[in-house]
């Protein structure tokens, strides 16, 4: 898989380009880091799947690691590819089958990961991509054959899909919405906290679940983070997605630019201050404006949804605690960045923000040796790393006796 992968990785690209308008740069860094995962897991599952002894009172006791079976996998058209080989590195190192039920507007990813799969090797009927509605995914769930589900999207759909699964008996594994908090502290480097956050919240035109959305600032700090950080979103270039110099291509589709420009003026009209931005962009393509929102306060719209756009909001916070009370705020709970120059002081803080995950001093990111996943209505269980290829798994103990005298 991962030699197909790189085989394929300009084509593969362009296609993600042309179906969903992410910067082509941005889409071959996609595709690498899915054939990474690949080379992670052709080297690393036999470690991870094999029997493990566990002494108890018997001559052998311990658990196996069967595959479940066939997997259903609803996935979003933000990481087209890297949404799939997330999942289907490990589920089918594990031995289970998949089917791919990709987003209505990327069928031409679909379609070249089915035919990747076959140049690869995989076993006919081991997967297919299924070119179908919203509508037939109940149906699929329903069916016997169907072993379990995963799920990348909005908390929405997932509650959907996890009613569907939960009344079938499956198991599921959900990643869903997000809205990340990036803590910067009055002792922070602010030039390398502000540069790492303008990645952190308009890559993928900031079209992710674990973006960077919500920007708390220590008081002490947060005129110059904001100064430096409005600066790095300005210089920002917005153009064509097939250009290489690209940073800022158009969001995915037309509803998606409405819903967000809606969601900003709410803010706008609740009392928040365009810094930067704040307005569709005239002319072909779904572009939109990099937007800095400063003034937000929890109760306002750009702090209490997910933007799932080029769109940050800028709070305030009085100290470390109040910072971390504000991250807590939240119906989401995937990821969360801290930046300061205490890292004792940074530990305790992750321990008490509500996420799956917690980054000191960078920007969260998935890595395929690290489990990813979150809380709260951010969904349940864990892709990548050692616990991410047991999810779709059997963890069977076997026992024999009796134990000998």
């Amino acid at each position: 898989m991962a030699r197909e992968l790189r085989a394929g990785k300009v084509h593969f690209a362009e296609l993600i380009t042309q179906e969903m308008g992410k910067p082509v740069v941005e889409a071959a860094a996609e595709i690498e880091k899915c054939a990474v995962t690949c080379d992670y897991y052709a080297k690393m599952a036999p470690s991870f799947l094999a029997d493990e002894e566990i002494p108890a009172n018997g001559a052998y006791s311990g658990v196996a690691f069967d595959p479940l079976g066939v997997v259903i996998a609803i996935m979003p058209w933000n990481y087209p590819f890297w949404q799939f080989f997330r999942f289907a590195a490990p589920a089918l190192a594990a031995g289970n089958g998949a089917i791919l039920k990709h987003a209505s507007n990327v069928p031409g990813c679909a379609v070249e990961i089915e035919a990747l799969m076959a140049r690869a090797g995989c076993p006919d009927g081991l997967m297919r991509s299924l070119l179908i509605g919203s509508g037939a995914v109940a149906e699929l769930i329903a069916d016997d054959r169907i072993a379990a589900v995963t799920l990348t999207g909005s908390t929405e759909v997932g509650s959907i899909v996890a009613g569907q699964a939960g009344k079938a008996l499956k198991k599921q594994v959900l990643e869903l919405g997000g809205s990340d908090p990036f803590i910067v502290l009055a002792d922070a480097d602010l030039e390398a906290a502000a540069k790492t956050a303008v990645t952190a919240r308009f890559i993928n035109v900031g079209q992710s679940c674990v973006n960077a959305k919500r920007f708390i600032i220590e008081e002490a700090a947060a005129d110059r983070f904001t100064d430096l950080f409005c600066e790095g979103v300005a210089a920002l270039k917005v153009g064509d997605p097939m250009e290489r110099d690209t940073q800022i291509g158009p969001m995915a589709r037309a509803n998606l630019r409405d819903e967000l420009h809606e969601q900003v003026e709410r803010s706008i009209a609740e009392g928040a201050v365009a810094a930067l931005g704040g307005r569709p962009i005239e002319g072909d393509g779904c572009y939109y404006a990099p937007t800095v929102l400063t003034g937000v306060t929890p109760k306002m719209t750009a702090f209490r949804e997910e933007l799932f756009g080029p769109v940050a909001s800028i709070i305030r916070a009085r100290d470390a605690t109040h910072a971390v009370e504000l991250a807590n705020d939240s119906d989401f709970g995937l990821g969360a960045a801290v930046w300061t120059s205490d890292l004792d002081r940074a530990r305790e803080m992750s321990r008490a923000i509500d996420a799956g995950a917690v980054f000191i001093n960078g920007m969260v990111a998935s890595d395929a040796r690290l489990p990813f996943g979150g809380i709260k209505k951010s969904g349940y269980g864990r892709e990548l790393g050692s616990y991410g290829i047991r999810e779709f798994t059997n963890m069977k103990t076997i026992w024999i006796g009796p134990k000998a005298e």
